[in-house]
């Protein structure tokens, strides 16, 4: 977080405390605001909005004690507060503490390197609730949770599962069709948990070859194996103190499955060709396309490292369940496109939305990016109309042979036809037209006669 987005308010009825207290976070690396007293205080808390509140306990015109009991019920969320006084007692620390919901509770005079901890603790618990707070606002203004978008039963059932085990440690086993979005639920899971600060490292298991995984995962040492010109560090060791995402995990080789189950079970790594292992700490979420339930049958699966990771199990439904999403999707994404390629598309047509809903969406939404990124670019700024959908999609033919003005034959291609298709149309007619004489055909297609053949040799060419 940048300096800005580290503020703490202090209130303290003596000027020397508060003033001295102020400085040392700003040499801390934090923003600090002061207020004398817990009147002054919530006004700060109004135009300052904290992250942190640091607050002595008894003060003249409002105490401590009223200011939590203010803050908690006048304000949509409360920074965590560290409560400060010289007359602690352990009747007064469980009220503020518990009661109030403070977040800890010192005794004057001030162990510095103890408030600090408590500081950025606490920062971490109120940036963390600050991010749940957006993304609560978004899926109930629309639909969204991170970049996940539905308001259908079965997408909200996903949030609701993301919520409930982000702020958890729990490992987690998302399944799901390709393209459903398996990788944007990791990722809203990282985001919503206490790991958001950290790294969020994807490693897809079935795009590395078998030789080169556990390298991947473990990292190795200079002169491990062939090819090992210098030390690199494993997924493990950059996703400290943050993520692993493991995308695909039933195409994990199986002698490299006990390894892993064995680092989930005790947190440490070995590079390859180490000697000492490594201590690491990292929220291990994984993914796959396939029923583990049926490799774990055939052997193919370890049973035990299916039942460590599917402690808790998300489902992503395809898109074809859940139609009543498609709208929402399709305008999220057309808003997004518009920002990529710098266009200017309000939406579909009725028509294009249409054949949209009437599809199947083998794809699923990363087929639908794909159609829709297509269709933006060829649209520009007007609506998506049907001619800008690919053919298996709209149902129309990429060329269609007409009448032209003075009567002959002539083609009218769709927009979206590819530079071959139209090659090819265009030397039908014209072989059409010539009688199949292929030198006069070359002749009016001012191309060479050798050329001609070339192209007709090619498949599809005649």
């Amino acid at each position: 977080m940048k300096t800005g987005e580290r503020r703490v308010l202090v209130v303290d009825d003596e000027a020397n405390q508060r003033m001295a207290l102020a400085s040392m976070l700003k040499g801390w690396g934090f923003e600090a605001q002061t207020a004398a007293n817990g009147v002054e205080a919530l006004e700060k808390i109004q135009s300052f909005s904290p992250h942190v509140l640091i607050t002595d306990l008894m003060m003249p015109e409002m105490d401590g004690m009223e200011l939590l009991r203010r803050i908690r019920k006048g304000f949509r969320t409360d920074p965590p507060a560290i409560v400060l006084t010289a007359f602690g007692n352990p009747e007064t620390a469980v009220t503020t503490v518990h009661d109030l919901g403070a977040f800890w509770f010192l005794e004057k005079p001030l162990h510095p390197p103890s408030l600090r901890t408590l500081i950025e603790r606490a920062m971490t618990q109120s940036v963390l609730e600050s991010r749940s707070e957006i993304l609560e606002r978004q899926l109930a203004n629309n639909g969204t949770l991170g970049a996940l978008v539905g308001r259908s039963e079965s997408m909200q059932e996903v949030f609701h599962l993301i919520r409930q085990v982000a702020p958890t440690s729990a490992t987690v086993l998302i399944t799901g069709e390709s393209g459903t979005g398996k990788e944007l639920a990791a990722r809203a899971v990282h985001d919503l948990s206490h790991a958001s600060a950290g790294p969020f490292i994807a490693l897809n298991c079935a795009g590395i070859p078998e030789s080169l995984i556990e390298s991947e995962l473990f990292g190795h040492e200079k002169g491990a194996f062939t090819g090992a010109i210098e030390r690199r560090r494993g997924c493990f060791e950059l996703a400290q103190n943050g993520t692993i995402f493991l995308d695909e995990i039933g195409e994990m080789p199986l002698a490299l499955q006990a390894k892993l189950l064995r680092v989930l079970e005790g947190r440490r790594v070995r590079r390859l060709g180490a000697a000492t292992e490594i201590d690491v700490n990292a929220r291990v979420l994984a993914a796959t396309n396939r029923p583990l339930e049926s490799a774990v049958k055939n052997g193919t699966f370890r049973e035990d490292l299916y039942f460590r990771l599917n402690v808790m199990h998300i489902p992503l439904p395809p898109l074809r369940e859940h139609p009543s999403d498609l709208s929402t999707i399709c305008d999220t994404l057309i808003g997004q496109l518009n920002t990529k390629h710098q266009c200017r598309v309000p939406g579909l047509s009725k028509e294009a939305f249409e054949m949209l809903l009437a599809y199947g969406w083998p794809g699923n939404v990363r087929e639908l990016r794909n159609v829709l990124e297509r269709a933006v670019i060829l649209a520009g700024e007007g609506e998506i109309r049907p001619s800008h959908l690919p053919r298996n999609i709209s149902g129309q033919k990429p060329v269609e042979h007409v009448a032209s003005a003075n009567g002959e034959e002539a083609i009218r291609l769709a927009a979206g036809t590819t530079v071959e298709e139209a090659e090819r149309q265009l030397i039908q007619l014209t072989l059409k037209h010539t009688h199949n004489n292929k030198t006069r055909a070359a002749e009016l297609l001012g191309i060479s006669l050798k050329t001609l053949f070339n192209k007709l040799k090619q498949p599809d060419g005649e």
